[in-house]
């Protein structure tokens, strides 16, 4: 397994000061991650817009030995202008591809975003499948395979993952799978992980702390009322040995980024995570 970072895990390090952009492949390296995955949350500057940073980044990753093997965005297709939102994304595509980077993850619909019905959710999928095919095109020319993950509270069920996937109908769409964030919407995540591993592009390895009953602020209410919070990686209540089994089975050979987004201070949470991802693989 190649067992990397999502930069995403040094959001806070890098948002008070103590981390800066061109500092986090040599970290990363200092750390043993593999590999860094580049999310344009937390990373506070915009790496389409500004392409000294994006340069910068890609050589500090060639000096350090790290590999950047994914860029991820946010994106919203249901909105007012969703042709500005595609060129948007487009732009981050390039990016990618100066960069080097190979696999492109974006979101379709907002993370809050749910559907109040059936039809509501049918009708969404029609206005996200032409934007995700759109912008797979473009990225085929790149030589880019884009993704979506199982984010936020609309597309995560590994269902509609499956469907959207399938309606897409592109050999480079593909799915960014985390393997926590089904709990977000109350999927059993190894019966998911199980469906969905044959489209993955990337893994996402997260931990939860999971709750019947809300233990104050800051954690994360499910559809269903339970109640969840980020963990270091190994110290939640995920059967993880029982997941990373089902990928090693597989035969999964993308790379696996961590992605640690709990209350401790990322600066030790994130090594930790990393540390406790390979005795957890090599252990399973």
């Amino acid at each position: 397994m190649q067992i990397g970072l999502s930069t995403y895990s040094l959001a806070g390090a890098l948002a008070d000061g103590r981390m800066g952009l061109l500092d986090l492949p040599g970290w990363a390296a200092s750390h043993q991650a593999s590999h860094l995955e580049v999310a344009e949350a937390g990373l506070g500057v915009d790496l389409s817009q500004n392409h000294a940073a994006a340069e910068g980044l890609r050589e500090r990753g060639e000096e350090s030995g790290i590999a950047l093997v994914n860029y991820v965005v946010g994106a919203d297709f249901l909105g007012a202008d969703a042709a500005a939102e595609i060129a948007r994304v487009k732009a981050h595509l390039d990016t990618a591809h100066r960069m080097g980077i190979s696999r492109f993850r974006h979101d379709v619909v907002p993370w809050a975003w749910r559907p109040a019905s059936y039809a509501e959710y049918r009708d969404a999928l029609e206005q996200v499948v032409p934007a995700s095919r759109e912008l797979a095109d473009y990225a085929a020319t790149l030589g880019i395979t884009t993704s979506v993950e199982n984010h936020g509270m609309a597309f995560n069920v590994s269902e509609r993952l499956l469907q959207l996937v399938h309606a897409v109908d592109r050999d480079n769409f593909k799915i960014t799978l985390d393997i926590g964030n089904f709990l977000c919407v109350d999927e059993v995540p190894e019966s998911a992980v199980a469906k969905l591993l044959p489209y993955a592009s990337v893994v996402h390895l997260k931990d939860f702390y999971r709750r019947k009953r809300s233990p104050g602020g800051g954690w994360l209410q499910t559809l269903a009322g339970d109640h969840i919070q980020g963990s270091v990686f190994g110290l939640g209540d995920m059967d993880l040995p029982r997941v990373l089994r089902l990928i090693k089975d597989f035969g999964f050979s993308g790379p696996c980024s961590v992605e640690y987004e709990g209350r401790e201070d990322c600066l030790t949470a994130a090594p930790e995570s990393l540390r406790n991802a390979a005795a957890l693989w090599e252990g399973c």
